[in-house]
C-alpha cells in the first residue's frame, strides 16, 4: 500500500476518456470503504472526460464475488476497462488470506484471458483506519489512482483503432 496521497494525478499525462466505456465491480461488504472508493473512481473518470452514461456499475455481495462480477461484465458489455472494488480487512483467522489470494489471482485471470484490463481496487489492509485513509481519508482514495490507471489500460487496449482518445 501506498504511504503518500493517492488522489493526486496530472490530467497532462492521462488520455482524454471521453471515447471510452468503463465497468466498475463493486464489493457490498464494508459498504462505507467501497463507496469511498466507487465515487473517487467515478468522479476521477468523469474528470478526465469520460461520459457518465459510458460508466457502467454493478454491486456484488463481497470481494471474492468481484472475479465473478468482473467476469459477467467482460462477457456482457462492451468496455475499455474494468475497475474491481473491494476492502478485506485482516481479522483473527487465515480467512483474509485466502479471499486476498482468490481475489488477486482471479482478477490477474481475467486480465489473461480477456482482451479488456481489469483493475485492481481492493484495499487489503491490516486495519479498519488503514482502510478509512485510503479510501478518501487522510492518505486519499485509491478509488482515484484505479481510476487513472483504468484511463490509461483503456488508452492502450485502444492503440491502433480509430480514436481521439489514445495517446499520452
Amino acid at each position: 500500500m501506498a504511504t503518500t496521497n493517492l488522489s493526486y494525478y496530472d490530467k497532462n499525462t492521462i488520455p482524454n476518456a471521453k471515447d471510452f466505456r468503463f465497468g466498475i465491480v463493486v464489493s457490498e461488504w464494508n459498504p462505507e470503504i467501497t463507496k469511498n472508493l466507487h465515487q473517487g473512481a467515478i468522479e476521477t473518470l468523469i474528470d478526465c472526460g469520460a461520459k457518465k452514461e459510458n460508466i457502467i456499475s454493478w454491486d456484488v455481495p463481497g470481494s471474492f464475488e468481484l472475479i465473478y462480477g468482473c467476469k459477467k461484465m467482460l462477457e456482457t458489455e462492451n468496455l475499455d476497462a474494468i475497475i474491481a472494488i473491494g476492502n478485506v480487512i485482516q481479522g483473527e483467522t487465515k480467512h483474509f488470506d485466502f479471499v486476498c489470494d482468490g481475489v488477486t489471482q482471479g482478477i490477474k485471470d481475467l486480465n489473461i484471458k480477456y482482451d479488456v484490463p481489469v483493475i485492481f481496487c481492493v484495499l487489503t489492509d491490516n486495519t479498519r483506519q488503514q482502510s478509512i485513509d485510503r479510501s478518501g481519508g487522510a492518505l486519499g482514495n485509491k478509488g482515484v489512482e484505479c481510476a487513472v490507471a483504468a484511463v490509461k489500460m483503456a488508452a492502450i487496449k485502444n492503440i491502433g483503432r480509430n480514436t481521439n482518445s489514445v495517446g499520452f
